[in-house]
């Protein structure tokens, strides 16, 4: 199994801290915040590698990460998409099927966006996903419409099949918000491009989750614990008073 990290958007939410410098290399309690994704995802077994996707411009931010990465280095490798501007961006969907092309990746993949702190360990979402054999996204319960209405929100059936997918919808129609957290089995991986060239959403790459549910299975798995979205000032403050406060 292989991994594809999103890391190439500009997080314009964020500048100026961000304006010359990649958000996933920020560090929350003396570590970068794509380093404690990368805890989480080299505990499971059978995850051998890691492909960062990153844009032109920060490639070079990311490079020097790798380079002071030790042991890890050989088990990450980047890309980069080519783009300088969040006007030329490619989006989360093609970053993800550009990674799919140039690296091969034809076989069970999980796919994470890198601005998110996971506080909890990943084991029991990819049992979930080698008992059912089927795409699985992580989903946890938010009470805020308002933090709602900027994330995927996912309907469930009884037994967590994922009824609908609506991505940053303004009426949320339940509270189950799901972070870009997803496991692809390899038989559904080429469907990536499929939704592309039908002409799917590039951007947010919960629009291709809800192109998916409605042709085939896809379940949920419920989150053990509290996820991090480092997605403007606030809340990265508040995630930075927090882990300050954490060992490292």
């Amino acid at each position: 199994m292989k991994a594809v990290v999103l890391a190439a958007g500009y997080a314009t939410r964020l500048h100026p801290l961000t304006r010359d410098f990649p958000k996933p290399l920020l560090e929350v309690g003396g570590r970068t915040l794509l380093d404690r994704l990368l805890d989480r995802l080299f505990e499971l077994p059978g995850l051998d590698l890691v492909w960062v996707v990153s844009n032109r411009r920060f490639y070079p931010h990311f490079d020097r990460w790798r380079q002071q990465a030790g042991e890890r280095r050989e088990r990450v490798w980047l890309l980069d998409d080519g783009t300088t501007s969040p006007e030329t961006r490619l989006g989360a969907v093609g970053d993800l099927q550009l990674a799919i092309e140039r690296a091969g990746l034809w076989e069970d993949l999980l796919v994470a966006a890198a601005d998110n702190i996971l506080e909890f360990p990943l084991h029991g979402f990819l049992n979930a996903f080698r008992l059912r054999g089927a795409a699985h996204v992580g989903v946890h319960p938010v009470r805020d419409p308002a933090r709602l209405r900027r994330t995927g929100v996912a309907e469930l059936g009884a037994d967590l099949r994922v009824l609908r997918f609506h991505e940053k919808p303004a009426d949320p129609p339940s509270c189950w918000a799901v972070p870009p957290l997803y496991l692809l089995p390899g038989a559904v991986v080429p469907r990536v491009g499929e939704y592309l060239v039908e002409g799917g959403q590039p951007d947010a790459p919960g629009h291709f989750m809800s192109w998916l549910c409605e042709r085939e299975p896809v379940y949920a798995w419920r989150l053990p614990g509290r996820v991090w979205d480092i997605g403007t000032p606030a809340a990265l403050e508040e995630a930075r008073r927090y882990w300050d406060g954490k060992p490292r």
